[in-house]
């Protein structure tokens, strides 16, 4: 939805942040300056319930050690002290990014993008495209201009209900010699030729009795997908592919204002390969840090099948945290129901014209990895998208509090597609938090009103003022690719609620635009139980910061998203957005 330019945060302050220099001046000059003050402009802190200013901030060693008054700054803090004036512009809280994909945008970004709406990244904008016939020709295009024989080539963001039917037949007729795979909207989902099959060694008795398997159409998707994916991560994880997506992933998270960012599921599919890889990237000291939330079902089955060994291994995974790279202790991630980008999650309506809900875990084992983690003491996020899956995590955790009650356990259900007020009164009683994706709304509204939910149900889907009215902690989140990697976007989606053909929905369920800047600030550090160090401007805490060229509280709600981003403050060094990046 927002326009990007090629730009990367390399520049210190010396560069012209606000399109012109700022004012930088030694309120000093006897030795070097050890602290850098803000002042001059809006500084909201996002501390508390309603929106706080105030007038200048001081940060030393990266962390913050004055937000008050300018007066008393300057009184007391005027040894060894550069100041920044910010010329009437806006300094926020660094933005945080609680659930995206690393090894996932690396994929795609690595890859090809051949889906229903634009999406403006790195390499230009990749043009959305819509009709059965105009969606095969541009697939053709892609595997003509970057299709190789020796390697796979993954095209994201096929949707049936935009492209059509596809199956591996078609596949084979536009790449008869080239391997292809083709990722779902969702990327819950692949369909993959016969040249790919073969050079990635799948074999269709591997996945006898796999019901989320259709060979013939070269079709995977949920549970049969998982379990293809760390069989050919050795061709997803494509060492030159994957470092050029990492590499466009760290520009679109810097000039979008973010400065932490949280991989909720780590690893995808194999943890050697994605580990070293994002070590790689983050060795570049991009201005941004990275936070693991351990993947319950993929370290299951990596370590036999066995929760007590995967526990074991998290256990001891702080020995991989790095300057920028971190495993978060005692958290876990687990799946419910399956994608709503694939109309899969689990719907207590059911569906119309012939989608299926699916669970991405089987139920059994899903049970007993909620009751393992939960007795281990572990802060549990859960994927969970429709008012059925969401049912199922409600009515275990009711039933664990019960047999072993624990308080402040912040279980996090995340996406939240669609729920009812009467669960939305079930997660305030039983402690359950959220972290949201709004987007689903603005791309998916309608078309799911024609095809699948039908207006009322898609209408009102991620209903977040029922959180907000239960004083429930929620945070915005994009899960790229499914939602662009832009903070100021999801909070204008939750403040407007206007669907991709400029339809307001649900007005009643829009939110305020100073609870939706805490969704990617202070609640986003909740959400990764970071509140203590990020999320706001205030003594103590580490000086990551987002500056934008207008106050989101002070323009109109429509505008949000067009608010430009300046540059960012990670860690009290100062990162332009406006310097160009050479690749």
């Amino acid at each position: 939805m927002k326009k990007f330019s090629l730009v990367v945060a390399i520049a210190l302050f010396g560069c012209t942040l606000f399109g012109s220099t700022l004012k930088k001046s030694e309120l000093t000059s006897s030795k070097e300056p050890t602290q850098t003050l803000y002042y001059g402009g809006d500084i909201l802190t996002m501390d508390g319930d309603k929106p706080k200013y105030v007038e200048a901030v001081i940060t030393r060693d990266g962390k913050i050690i004055y937000a008050g008054k300018k007066a008393t700054a300057f009184k007391n803090f005027s040894g060894k002290t550069v100041g920044i004036d910010l010329q009437g512009k806006t300094m926020m809280p660094g933005f945080i990014e609680p659930h995206v994909h690393p090894s996932i945008a690396a994929i795609i970004l690595g890859g090809d993008i051949v889906a229903p709406h634009d999406w403006d990244v790195p390499d230009g904008l990749k043009k959305g495209v819509s009709g059965h016939k105009a969606y095969l020709a541009r697939l053709k295009e892609s595997i003509e201009k970057y299709g190789k024989k020796d390697s796979v080539l993954f095209i994201w963001g096929y949707h049936q209900l935009w492209h059509g039917d596809l199956n591996r037949d078609m596949l084979n007729k536009l790449a008869p010699k080239i391997p292809v795979v083709v990722i779902h909207r969702s990327f819950h989902e692949a369909f993959l030729n016969d040249a790919a099959i073969k050079l990635m060694k799948v074999k269709e008795e591997d996945y006898k009795g796999n019901t989320q398997v259709e060979f013939k159409r070269g079709h995977f998707f949920e549970g049969g997908w998982l379990a293809l994916v760390p069989r050919i991560a050795p061709y997803l994880i494509n060492p030159t592919r994957y470092k050029k997506g990492l590499h466009d992933m760290s520009i679109l998270i810097t000039q979008n204002g973010i400065t932490t960012v949280a991989e909720q599921g780590f690893p995808e599919s194999n943890f050697k390969m994605e580990y070293s890889m994002l070590k790689s990237e983050m060795a570049k000291n991009p201005p941004y840090d990275v936070y693991n939330v351990f993947n319950g079902t993929q370290l299951y089955n990596a370590n036999g099948n066995s929760n007590e060994k995967a526990y074991e291994w998290m256990e001891k995974a702080s020995k991989y945290n790095t300057k920028n790279i971190k495993m978060l202790p005692k958290e876990v991630k687990l799946y419910a129901d399956g994608a709503i980008y694939s109309l899969a999650m689990q719907m207590k309506g059911g569906y119309s014209d012939g989608f299926k809900g699916q669970w991405m875990t089987p139920l059994k084992l899903f049970e007993e990895q909620m009751n393992f983690y939960w007795d281990k003491g572990y802060k549990i996020h859960i994927h969970a998208n429709g008012d059925l899956g969401i049912q199922r995590c409600l009515d275990i955790t009711r039933k664990m509090m019960q047999r072993h009650p624990r308080k402040n356990h912040q279980l996090t259900l995340h996406h939240l597609g669609y729920f009812t007020a009467a669960q939305a009164d079930e997660m305030q009683e039983l402690g359950i938090e959220a972290s949201v994706n709004p987007y689903y709304l603005w791309a998916l509204t309608d078309k799911y009103s024609q095809y699948g939910l039908g207006k009322k149900r898609a209408e009102n889907m991620v209903p977040m003022k029922l959180l907000l009215d239960r004083n429930i902690s929620f945070s915005l989140h994009s899960d790229f690719g499914m939602a662009p990697l832009e903070p100021l976007t999801l909070a204008w989606t939750a403040v407007n609620r206007m669907t991709s053909g400029g339809n307001f929905v649900s007005q009643d369920q829009k939110i305020d635009v100073y609870s939706a800047l805490k969704g990617i600030t202070i609640n986003a550090a909740r959400t990764l139980s970071l509140e203590k160090s990020l999320g706001s401007i205030k003594v103590g805490k580490v000086a990551n910061f987002t500056l934008l060229a207008e106050n989101p509280l002070k323009v109109k709600p429509m505008h949000i998203k067009d608010i430009k981003v300046l540059g960012v403050v990670y860690h009290g060094k100062s990162y332009s957005s406006l310097v160009k990046h050479e690749q």
